[in-house]
């Protein structure tokens, strides 16, 4: 099987006939764009070259940034992926006046398109005189884009010395799904004096993204430096305060999970090195079955296992970990309702669960391809729909088939991805408060960002854990790339597993979950949750919804 991806459908290569057409027709539409703009077109016009100009710019963004993931030491995709982020500041342009353009219509007479209207109302009180704007979106190359690249490539060049020899970063953390405490330990070990190196451009890092914010939210009068992330994920306040609400009561229950498994174990507390360990022994997955185990068990929705044979069968996935490449995984659309997806898969059912995961974008991804470009913009927050029910479908039907020991190996795997989605999301949403707290007054040192990581991991693992990570905030590249990318995480899992629920209970919400997926992006979450039932403003559907991890940590209780 090969495990690399395939990129030849999208671009032959950077010098093709068929990529210059491709870059040279976004700088047109670009272009078009702005002329509508400048005469005033009507709405239609300027919906439908919105639409026209996201098709172009799809596969552009997805083969560079594939190329640039994939080998960080890809010097031309790095400079033709810094040259498109330059083209694309002609749109970024162009933003504030479109933002304000769209504002003047009235939502009742834009059709499917009522959203970004809506949207646009709400933006145009927030921006800043446009010769700002296009200055703000210009010097972003070099601030905070720059920032988040520079977290992005050392990172991905980071190595550690472990027993003589130097291994990257990626593979010295996948050290921690490792039976043998002694291997974990000294992975952890190793892990935090790689970073310790590390600590000062990473920190000049983060102060220069969370800076740069802090000012233009300042400068756009939001309320704080929350309120922008609540638009862009479509979410109100009070959403997001019955969620952290209900995650707060939850806590107890996840500590109860951690003192499982520390018995498991066989310790008395659990150390960081122990939460990705594995709680038993399971058998090796390879590719090869994992492969044949999701297009079975995905079935029960037809065309996600469609969208799960296609990615193997025609190439849309990188698989194994290297230098070089980035670590994590992540699924990109790629145009067409095909999608990309990175990986860094080790021989384990957590790694299978992962690839689930991303299956589940792309079936997203999919699905959406049936509704105009323009508004197939998902946020975040129900971005995680489709992954979560992958991933709850691929772990309930193991569950069903494997061996007791086996069965307790993949319940406390989705137990403890739970548990990161949880309570270490939490920890980084208090951690991301904190910093941008203090960072309107000044820098934080390496020290300080260390000192806060650890107040917030106390403050939401408590005494569950005896060791902590005071790196993580150099570990996560979400830091950089955007503000708040936690909690949306955490609302992704607890609304997908409502979701879940939902669709089994009642057969014929199943049959609506893929018009589900596709509305997404054209409504608020509120308003699509009531759509569907469901109220995200009321604490009792997110208590429901952690009701679901509650039953699992009952079932591993009885296990342990």
């Amino acid at each position: 099987m090969e495990t690399t991806w395939d990129l030849t459908p999208l671009f032959p290569g950077l010098e093709s006939p068929e990529f210059q057409r491709a870059w040279e027709g976004l700088r047109g539409r670009i272009g078009a764009l702005r002329d509508l703009l400048e005469k005033e077109a009507p709405l239609p016009e300027i919906l439908a070259a919105l639409d026209g100009l996201h098709e172009e710019a799809l596969p552009l963004q997805a083969y560079l940034y594939a190329r640039f993931t994939a080998d960080t030491a890809d010097e031309a995709a790095a400079a033709k992926l810094s040259e498109f982020q330059i083209l694309l500041l002609e749109l970024k342009r162009l933003a504030p006046r479109l933002t304000r353009r769209l504002a003047l219509e009235d939502p009742e007479e834009a059709g499917p398109y009522r959203i970004l209207v809506e949207e646009a109302r709400l933006q145009a009180l927030h921006l800043m005189p446009e010769g700002e704007e296009t200055l703000a979106a210009e010097l972003a190359l070099s601030g905070r884009e720059a920032w988040a690249k520079l977290h992005e490539s050392l990172t991905s060049q980071i190595t550690a010395l472990l027993d003589g020899e130097e291994l990257p970063i990626t593979k010295v953390r996948n050290l921690y799904f490792r039976p043998e405490e002694e291997v974990r330990k000294k992975a952890y070990e190793a892990e935090l004096k790689a970073w310790a190196e590390h600590e000062v451009p990473l920190a000049f890092a983060m102060n220069g993204v969370k800076g740069e914010a802090s000012v233009l939210n300042r400068r756009r009068v939001f309320r704080d430096d929350l309120e922008p992330t609540l638009l862009a994920n479509r979410i109100t306040r009070r959403a997001l305060s019955a969620m952290l609400q209900a995650v707060r009561e939850s806590l107890p229950l996840f500590r109860r999970y951690f003192a499982l498994k520390a018995k498991g174990l066989g310790k008395e507390r659990l150390d960081w090195w122990d939460l990705f360990a594995p709680l038993g022994e399971g058998r090796r997955w390879t590719l090869e079955e994992a492969r044949s185990f999701l297009k079975e068990k995905l079935a029960r929705f037809p065309n996600a296992a469609r969208v799960a044979e296609l990615a193997f069968a025609e190439r849309w996935m990188d698989l194994l970990p290297r230098k070089g490449k980035v670590g994590g995984a992540y699924c990109m659309p790629r145009g067409g309702g095909k999608s990309l997806i990175l990986a860094n898969y080790e021989e384990s059912f957590e790694s299978l669960s992962t690839l689930a995961h991303e299956l589940g974008h792309a079936y997203h991804n999919f699905a959406l391809a049936r509704v105009p470009a323009s508004l197939r913009e998902v946020p975040m927050t129900l971005a995680e729909t489709a992954s979560i029910m992958n991933e709850t479908l691929v772990v309930e039907a193991a569950l069903k088939e494997v061996d007791p020991g086996e069965g307790r190996l993949i319940l406390d795997a989705y137990l403890q991805g739970a548990a990161q989605v949880v309570v270490d999301i939490y920890s980084r949403f208090l951690f991301e408060s904190w910093v941008f707290e203090r960072r309107r007054a000044r820098e934080l040192s390496p020290r300080e960002l260390k000192e806060l990581m650890l107040k917030a991991q106390k403050e939401t693992y408590g005494e569950a854990l005896a060791t902590f990570h005071p790196y993580m905030w150099a570990v996560k590249g979400h830091y950089y790339g955007s503000d708040f990318y936690n909690y949306p995480y955490t609302f992704g899992l607890l609304f997908g597993l409502a979701v879940y629920g939902e669709a089994q209970a009642d057969p014929a919400f199943a049959e609506r979950y893929e018009e589900l997926l596709a509305l997404s992006g054209m409504h608020p979450a509120k308003e699509l949750a009531a759509r569907f039932g469901f109220d995200l403003e009321s604490p009792a559907f997110w208590r429901k919804a952690l009701g679901v991890l509650e039953e699992k940590v009952e079932a591993l209780a009885r296990m342990v």
